[in-house]
């Protein structure tokens, strides 16, 4: 780090600082203004919040370190605008209409007061012990990488670095509430976007262009069938990435998280009206096309240089077992292609992923538990008071957050990797639950809820069963284990979410149907015309063909890494 990077950091946190000092200026009266930015977001700011809240450190470390490791196969999950798309267009009309502010609160309106229960305990409890946990402790590595200081005063730098990072966030989340989310996301965005894009081109210009690359990773096959790196629809005999189970997987898992999680939704809950509200989703759909290409890329660019230099020692730094370490292809290309300026331009741009999704976190979990907790069982507080308990509240989450940081070092890799699993087991349950609530009136409040239980229950068992035979070394084999342990993990998600959607149907089929009145404009079928005429108010032929844009661009991108 010379003195030119120096400079461009201390610019990027004045930039920041004066965006913070307006957001903290403008007046936080209720819990509307804190929470959700006093609901008049531009689609700018929406689309730039969907997106650097996206951005955190699965992808600094883990899709780089995906692309290094394993090529294309992880890029279901990445190329997913079209997931976005469907929140705009099938899920704001039914969000805008019921008026909610967290997702809990909206199967409160569908379901019942437990539905709301089970689900803001799951968010809760998954934010605070995953995402969080896993943010900040791989924010603190990438950055011991890419500055290369092990010790600071005589301190780990991982932990001035790890704390550093959650403070700094806390303090603009806590004071200026979701306008400190949206408004520095504006400012992140541009920054995160150039810094990845001069990691990219001078990482081509290293390795010789496009056809090097290609020709370098298509030569590596990565399992029994003949698959390349390159390939992104890969035999169903596959053991980590079998094209159904891919296509499927990654499907439920995107609906859950795009359309249905908190940590997504509240940014277009923060949306003006409806028009600006699905805007913001196409606009995020649109940058949503670019992780593929910033940074799981740049992964497959870091082995291609490996493979270049393997008689020079290599690019990337070894493992003990002596084969290269793909989850430090991002900070290596950091570290050793970028000229000075550019390494601090770089550095804005990590600082402002992880900072976006520290800060999302942060809020949807003040957000969680001051309107989905504390609301509910003291519903006669003051608006003021709301504010204060989700500040307080956001207080109680940084402190978590830090208190997990030592588990996290202590045992990083294993729990990093079981973290990672959390996700797949939970979204079955919560997307039948949301698809069919709002695609089949005949759902029943019973339905939904035992459908929430049953994935749940199952994703446990899952986790579990993942944690036991994993350390256990004479488990004998059997269905259970078959089923909760040896099945590929993308299928089992698809068996578990059509396990839920029978579990919603058969319990909605023995119990009492819903009233015409309880799901008046929650479902498909049911909306009043007023309701209809101000969404068809709400976009115009220009929507729909930036929409057909995303697609084209979606499926282009399946046709020639097929």
């Amino acid at each position: 780090m010379g003195t030119l990077d120096w400079i461009v950091i201390a610019i990027f946190f004045m930039a920041l600082i004066g965006v913070i000092v307006w957001v903290v200026s403008q007046k936080q009266n209720s819990s509307a203004d804190y929470f959700l930015g006093g609901k008049d977001a531009t689609w700018i700011a929406i689309g730039a919040s969907i997106f650097a809240s996206n951005i955190g450190s699965e992808h600094l470390i883990g899709l780089a370190g995906a692309g290094a490791s394993s090529g294309m196969a992880m890029a279901h999950w990445e190329i997913q605008g079209w997931m976005i798309l469907i929140l705009g267009w099938v899920f704001v009309p039914f969000y805008t209409r019921s008026m909610v502010y967290t997702m809990p609160e909206f199967l409160e309106r569908r379901y019942n007061p437990q539905s709301r229960t089970i689900l803001s305990v799951i968010s809760l409890v998954s934010y605070v012990l995953t995402k969080v946990a896993v943010t900040v402790y791989a924010g603190g590595l990438v950055f011991q990488q890419v500055f290369g200081i092990q010790e600071l005063w005589g301190i780990d730098f991982f932990w001035i670095a790890a704390i550093g990072l959650v403070v700094l966030t806390a303090l603009y989340t806590i004071f200026g509430g979701m306008k400190s989310v949206l408004y520095t996301s504006v400012l992140q965005t541009p920054i995160l976007l150039l810094g990845s894009l001069v990691i990219l081109v001078l990482g081509f210009k290293e390795l010789g262009g496009w056809d090097e690359m290609i020709k370098t990773c298509s030569a590596v096959v990565v399992n029994d069938y003949g698959d390349t790196m390159t390939n992104l629809i890969r035999s169903n005999g596959d053991p980590n990435f079998p094209w159904l189970g891919a296509l499927i997987g990654s499907a439920i898992i995107g609906f859950w998280y795009w359309c249905t999680d908190q940590f997504i939704v509240q940014r277009v809950l923060s949306g003006k009206n409806e028009k600006e509200a699905r805007r913001g989703t196409i606009f995020g759909a649109y940058l949503k096309l670019l992780p593929v290409f910033l940074f799981l890329i740049p992964g497959m660019i870091a082995f291609a240089l490996h493979q270049k230099y393997i008689g020079d020692g290599g690019f990337l730094p070894l493992l003990a077992n002596g084969s290269p370490n793909a989850d430090a292809a991002f900070p290596t290309l950091v570290a050793k292609l970028l000229p000075a300026g550019m390494k601090g331009l770089v550095v804005c741009g990590i600082l402002a992923a992880l900072m976006s999704s520290l800060a999302s976190l942060f809020n949807s979990s003040a957000m969680l538990f001051t309107i989905d907790f504390y609301k509910r069982f003291k519903p006669q507080t003051s608006e003021k008071k709301l504010v204060a308990i989700g500040q307080m509240a956001t207080v109680v989450i940084v402190i978590l957050g830090i208190l997990w940081i030592p588990i996290m070092r202590s045992v990083g890799d294993v729990l990093y990797t079981y973290l990672q699993d959390v996700q797949p087991v939970l979204a079955p349950g919560i997307a039948a639950a949301f698809l069919l609530g709002i695609c089949w009136k005949r759902t029943s409040a019973l339905g939904g809820m035992w459908g929430l239980l049953s994935g749940m229950i199952v994703g446990l068992t899952r986790l579990g069963a993942k944690v036991y035979y994993s350390n256990a070394t004479d488990a004998a084999d059997g269905v259970f284990k078959y089923l909760f342990y040896d099945m590929n993990w993308l299928f089992f998600c698809g068996w578990m979410f059509l396990f839920c959607i029978i579990v919603v149907i058969l319990v909605s089929l023995a119990t009492e149907a819903p009233t015409a009145e309880k799901i008046q404009g929650l479902v498909f079928g049911t909306a009043t015309p007023e309701q209809k005429a101000a969404t068809r108010m709400s976009w115009n032929k220009w929507d729909v063909i930036h929409s057909v844009i995303i697609l084209t661009i979606t499926g282009a991108f399946y046709w020639y890494f097929w």
